[in-house]
């Protein structure tokens, strides 16, 4: 696995849609004084945080998941399900970052799009490798639960100046 420095500078200089770059920032880090390094990790606008998660999140908050049938996968796999629920909870780690990066950077831009794992759509959106025409086609089949996802959608057609109307 890579270093999160150069996982950082992949996804901010490699992947990043030219319109984004010096807006997005991504953010990892472990606390060397806390039990096994754990730490928290998030996606920035502008030094804003959209999303965050920590380990800690994930047994403070697994509760609030709705007991649905993603539910067992959740609480029984790491990193099982990353959706819109979970990374509005909070609830993942940087070690969801790393695994979706890895999983990212070893697969066609086609497949990170289409993935589960929302982090790793996320990354997608974000990608130089999608363009304008593709975020056009999109909208059509933007899934309005996933709040978190069209939010990113939402500041990668803002940076490209696409009017939807």
């Amino acid at each position: 696995m890579s270093t999160w420095s150069g996982i950082r500078h992949k996804l901010e200089n490699e992947y990043l849609a030219e319109s984004l770059r010096g807006h997005i920032q991504y953010y990892c880090t472990s606390y060397s004084k806390s039990p096994d390094h754990h730490g928290r990790a998030s996606i920035r606008l502008d030094g804003k945080e959209l999303i965050s998660g920590c380990y800690w999140n994930n047994w403070s908050k697994a509760h609030l998941f709705p007991h649905d049938e993603t539910y067992e996968k959740r609480m029984t796999e790491n990193y099982a399900y990353m959706d819109d629920t979970a990374l509005k909870l909070g609830i993942f780690s940087p070690h969801a970052f790393y695994q979706a990066f890895e999983e990212f950077d070893n697969q066609s831009i086609e497949e990170s799009m289409n993935s589960e794992n929302m982090i790793i759509r996320i990354f997608a959106i974000l990608d130089r490798r999608v363009g304008k025409r593709r975020l056009i086609n999109m909208y059509r089949t933007l899934n309005p639960k996933e709040e978190v996802f069209n939010l990113f959608y939402s500041i990668r057609i803002n940076a490209e100046d696409i009017s939807l109307n």
